[in-house]
């Protein structure tokens, strides 16, 4: 099973000279998310997605996405996910299988959409923008006054519970908190979009309700992940980066309030 980091031989030059050393990497490999569903006596599979992903928390990255796509709008809707034992061996660890309950129908031709996500983008390979924007139907209730103080906190807040970012530096995180700036949740991933689906994928496995909480992700604040944000029903959306203009549109679009360059004392409330 790989893990989230992988050691490396290096060549390091430091204070004008040469010399061997050893490194830590984020890990990047891929992950296949298959779907089961029908009859439980007459299941079928169905091969809906591969993205570049950190190992690690596989089964809630798989039910973050299968709910910010719509896939499924409840977890009471999967029965499990697990990872798949019967594949070749270089695909072992990185294949999931997620079995919808009986009852739940799947429209194969609605979903053949060729899903591919790298680590830097989450919306790769689907079909149309109305794809893109069919998820978003919750208007979410307004979060009111931003408190500077609580805000400006949370930066660092998150960067103390980075693990793998302390070992290596390479990797987004995407931290949950309440309204006081309470850390509730920190998921990591080389990609900015796996690591908001673990995290939400993990507040439905915990059945943590989201509508007062604040959202916080380490890069800049585009499309796909104002998206998740409103899907999950997450009222407050912050980054230390940029936001995009469709990100905002999208954000006031359903009543999200998004908070872009989140660093030190300063932000701005789009």
């Amino acid at each position: 099973m790989p893990g989230p980091v992988t050691s490396t031989r290096i060549l390091r030059h430091e204070n004008g000279a040469f010399q061997d050393a050893d490194d830590i990497l984020v890990t990047e490999e891929p992950l296949e998310i298959r779907l089961g569903h029908g009859p439980l006596d007459e299941r079928k599979e169905f091969r809906l997605s591969v993205t570049m992903r950190t190992p690690g928390h596989d089964a809630e990255l798989a039910l973050g996405f299968l709910y910010t796509e719509g896939i499924i709008t409840a977890p009471d809707e999967l029965l499990r996910v697990e990872h798949c034992a019967n594949v070749k061996p270089e695909e072992r660890g990185n294949v999931v299988r997620a079995e919808l309950r009986p009852e739940v129908e799947l429209d194969a031709a609605r979903w053949q959409r060729n899903f591919y996500t790298t680590s830097s983008c989450g919306v790769c390979g689907k079909s149309s923008l109305e794809a893109v924007h069919a998820q978003c139907r919750l208007r979410i209730e307004p979060w009111g006054t931003i408190d500077a103080a609580v805000m400006t906190a949370l930066p660092e807040r998150m960067r103390e519970a980075q693990t793998v970012f302390k070992h290596t530096g390479g990797i987004h995180a995407a931290a949950l908190f309440d309204r006081a700036g309470k850390l509730l949740l920190l998921r990591e991933d080389i990609g900015r979009h796996n690591a908001v689906d673990k995290l939400i994928g993990a507040a439905l496995h915990g059945r943590l309700t989201t509508d007062n909480c604040q959202l916080l992700v380490s890069g800049r604040a585009g499309f796909e992940l104002v998206q998740k944000c409103v899907v999950a029903g997450i009222p407050l959306m912050a980054a230390v980066g940029a936001p995009s203009s469709i990100a905002v549109e999208l954000a006031r679009q359903h009543g999200l309030t998004l908070v872009g360059f989140l660093r030190g004392e300063r932000f701005n409330v789009y």
